[in-house]
């Protein structure tokens, strides 16, 4: 499902950078559904004039509206593949990474799930399908409903990284386009479990399990003791120049990250 976001002015059928009045920004939906929205209405309400054009739609349309020049920052929950920033070279687009937030992908099953943790050899196990059946790891009986995000989702790469060894997904998992869909399935389904950024992880009717006995905590994350905690990222061609520039400062300054801890996201410093 496409989520798009429009703050300030109607969309701009061309994009500017230096100086622009509308700052494009496209890609990751664990950034652009909650925490990027609401650090440009910080930003935008002391910059007179400037508006924001944020499409959330996954970490993959990012890096293609960057090397389309499309947008003037492309959002992302994980690195850019070595293949995107070939593709952008060859088009004359330098991709500058900026870590704007850490985060720690969340496991999250039903509160109605009686298991009280996970190894992370179950849940790659669970994740892949060798693990079908909640019996196999401590809880009820019942067959488990897999939810994942879509594959443009750099989340979805990511926790296929950390968490899979790059192991397929289970072939009945269900491929959502986003955390808060995840989090709504699970929340309805006893038998569901998924994945969410910390920013999602209060929705109703769901709960985060333990790995290893560690919880997502900002200590876990920054300490890299929690097995999927990871970096998110701004990017640009090029450095950021004009107002582009001015709300990257605003994003990793002391403001921005405020902002970054209030939504559930863990700041940079």
């Amino acid at each position: 499902m496409k989520k798009v976001l429009i703050i300030g002015a109607a969309v701009i059928s061309s994009l500017s950078i230096a100086g622009a009045d509308t700052i494009v920004i496209k890609g990751s939906d664990t950034l652009g559904a909650k925490l990027v929205p609401q650090l440009a209405e910080q930003f935008k309400s002391q910059h007179s004039g400037t508006t924001f054009d944020i499409a959330a739609e996954g970490s993959a349309t990012g890096f293609a509206a960057l090397i389309d020049k499309t947008a003037a920052i492309g959002m992302a929950s994980r690195p850019a593949k070595p293949e995107e920033i070939a593709t952008g070279k060859a088009r004359g687009v330098d991709m500058k990474e900026t870590i704007i937030a850490y985060d720690g992908i969340a496991v999250i099953v039903n509160t109605a799930n009686p298991i009280k943790g996970l190894t992370k050899k179950q849940v790659g196990q669970i994740f892949t399908g060798e693990i079908a059946d909640w019996s196999a790891v401590g809880g009820s009986g019942g067959k488990i409903s897999v939810y994942t995000r879509n594959t443009s989702s750099g989340t979805y790469a990511e926790f296929r990284e950390l968490a899979m060894k790059k192991r397929d997904y289970a072939q009945d998992s269900q491929k959502l386009a986003g955390n808060e869909q995840i989090a709504q399935e699970v929340g309805k389904n006893p038998n569901g479990v998924g994945y969410v950024g910390l920013a999602y992880t209060k929705a109703s009717g769901v709960k985060i399990v333990p790995i290893d006995g560690a919880l997502p905590t900002k200590e876990s994350v920054l300490g890299k003791s929690y097995p999927y905690a990871r970096p998110t990222f701004f990017y640009t061609n090029g450095d950021p120049t004009g107002m582009v520039k001015e709300f990257f400062d605003f994003t990793v300054g002391p403001e921005g990250q405020k902002i970054v801890e209030q939504v559930g996201f863990v700041p940079i410093k």
